[in-house]
């Protein structure tokens, strides 16, 4: 059976299980549409939750930012799962005992102000819109690839799924088929990383083949041979670090405070019968999450492993060294209708020549070579060429597909739902339109998934300039604005309304301003400078590890305008001991 109808087959039937799912998931009230009726069983909420957050950035880009960046990926291993930690012991508990529906309504009622619910909405939609559209475009560049069909219709295809579970099942629709979705995913990303490592090393599970010897009987290990291969080729080893210790900290802090302080995240918590059960969740989330991503460095390095034997087959500048173009793969062919690979034979000798044209210096040109002629090779499609360069059947192949898609949309429901929630539950029955009904309120939810997803699905096709930095202004953005006020509004009775305003806006003003600097203005692109040149950055601090700076800058705001203003109302303050109070152990009192 080819591979076009193989993966035709797999993802028809993994899209037939997720309607079928919906339609058996239909949400009768706000209840169900918010908050699945808070009835989810921790275990199933946790994978649930792991699906959420493992979107087409963790299945398919994370691995290949693994295999290209090696040592100095690990900060996305760390600070994506020590997010979960942070959410765990500081945030669900507590937010799940205050009860309601949303971050942002928590964040008013604390907070005693309209303005500061409606800032939250603010923060809450920039950063999951902008997350959301990277979601859409995974979608568009999976099926363009394995489909063959264009990347808009691609990405219109993904909406209806999208709007089918989501518009109709709400929270409890999302949930039910994120749970499938899980199982779809962790499958297609676990089952070809066995037969790679069994192919390379001899031993079937991935994260020991890591650290094994070759299987050619050389007694090299993977990684030692990886480091040589690059090495030879003008690259930096891949177990060393390159990036500087202050961007490895602050990027890493700014991707576990943004994992806690993502919205559609966040919303998981709200699921559950108990306020035990949010901390439960978060564990068995962190069980279900560690799967992929203790798979995922094994994955990253195996893809860069057959990369490089597949275009270096011989000793580095011999005649004979590199692969002829014309004896291309079919798995090179393919991607290169993509155009997210792409060669030019620069010396016109018909052989293949990749390498770091700056670490490899003079010493190319004593080979004859003129520059690297895999002038693009994206990072993102590491994990679905993986297979087809190892030449694993074509089931393991679809499989992959399925997974990504099932990556891509179960990430994207949940942010849309988090979008929809705030429009209908926190501007419209919060201040717009407060005497509707539920069943009024249910109607206006569906109406804002279905413009959410109307709005992405464009953003997805036609994404703005600076959507390919979407993972680290969305990270940036929650970790600067949401997750402090959270914290604050959890932690500390000294913040009042106006400092949390003042604190949200400073810490979005700023991680937005510092992004746009080095990263490009969308609307005048002429002006993106410095953009990569560490040195020009302040500290020497990269666009993407801003976030924590942005949330130190909440913090200090918001605690410098609290004291210069009118202090926290003792009813608020209450409200604050009774949240951090467990149930059944009476009220704190002072000694």
């Amino acid at each position: 059976m080819s591979l076009t109808v193989m993966t035709y087959l797999v993802v028809g039937a993994t899209f037939a299980l997720y309607i079928y799912i919906a339609i058996k998931s239909t949400a009768k009230d706000t209840s169900d549409f918010y908050v699945a009726s808070k009835g989810v069983h921790p275990v199933l909420n946790g994978m649930a939750t792991g699906a959420d957050w493992m979107s087409a950035a963790s299945f398919i880009s994370m691995a290949g930012l693994i295999a290209f960046l090696g040592y100095d990926a690990s900060v996305y291993l760390m600070g994506w799962t020590g997010g979960y930690c942070l959410l765990a012991m500081l945030l669900a508990p507590y937010l799940r005992k205050f009860g309601k529906f949303t971050v942002s309504e928590f964040i008013g009622e604390r907070y005693y102000s309209l303005t500061a619910r409606m800032v939250a909405v603010l923060c809450l939609v920039t950063a999951s819109i902008t997350y959301v559209i990277g979601q859409m475009k995974g979608i568009g560049v999976v099926f363009s690839r394995s489909l063959h069909v264009d990347f808009k219709t691609g990405i219109v295809i993904g909406m209806i799924i999208v709007f089918i579970y989501a518009v109709f099942g709400g929270m409890k629709g999302v949930t039910n088929t994120q749970i499938a979705q899980y199982c779809v995913l962790i499958f297609a990303y676990t089952v070809p990383a066995v037969f790679i490592a069994l192919q390379l090393t001899g031993m079937p599970i991935p994260q020991f083949g890591l650290g094994s010897t070759m299987a050619d009987g050389s007694g090299v290990h993977l990684l030692a041979k990886l480091d040589t291969i690059l090495v030879d080729l003008g690259f930096a080893e891949y177990t060393a670090q390159k990036m500087s210790t202050t961007n490895m900290l602050f990027l890493t802090m700014s991707l576990m405070i943004g994992t806690a302080g993502l919205p559609h995240v966040i919303m998981r918590f709200f699921t559950v019968p108990k306020v035990k059960d949010a901390r439960a969740s978060a564990g068995w989330a962190l069980v279900f999450i560690a799967l992929l991503y203790t798979t995922a460095p094994a994955v990253g390095a195996m893809a860069r492993m057959n990369l490089m034997d597949t275009i270096q087959i011989g000793e580095v500048g011999s005649p004979t060294g590199n692969l002829k173009y014309a004896d291309r793969p079919e798995w090179f062919k393919s991607w290169e209708e993509t155009k997210l690979l792409i060669f030019e034979d620069k010396n016109g000798d018909g052989r293949i020549q990749y390498y770091d044209e700056k670490g490899m210096g003079d010493k190319a040109a004593s080979f004859g070579w003129k520059g690297n002629e895999m002038i693009k090779v994206d990072r993102d499609i590491m994990v679905l060429a993986n297979p087809e360069i190892a030449g694993l059947p074509n089931w393991v192949i679809a499989l992959v597909t399925a997974g990504g898609i099932a990556a891509a949309l179960s990430t994207a429901a949940g942010l849309l739902l988090a979008i929809a929630t705030a429009v209908s539950h926190d501007v419209l029955k919060g201040w717009l339109m407060p005497n509707i009904n539920d069943k009024q309120e249910l109607m206006y939810s569906r109406i804002a998934i279905a413009g959410a997803i109307i709005i992405a699905g464009y953003l997805g096709m036609n994404p703005p300039g600076f959507a390919a930095q979407v993972v680290a202004l969305a990270f940036g953005l929650a970790a600067a604005s949401i997750f402090p006020a959270i914290m604050m509004g959890i932690f500390s009775k000294k913040i009042n309304n106006r400092g949390a305003v003042a604190g949200m806006l400073a810490g979005l003003g700023s991680t937005l301003l510092y992004i746009f600097i080095y990263k490009g203005w969308f609307f005048f692109p002429e002006t993106r400078m410095l953009a990569d040149i560490e040195a020009n950055h302040l500290f020497g601090i990269k666009p993407q590890a801003f976030g924590f700076v942005g949330a130190c800058i909440n913090f200090i705001v918001a605690y410098i305008v609290s004291g210069m203003t009118a202090p926290v109302p003792q009813r608020i303050q209450d409200l604050i001991e009774d949240i951090r109070v467990p149930k059944g152990s009476g009220k704190a009192v002072d000694h």
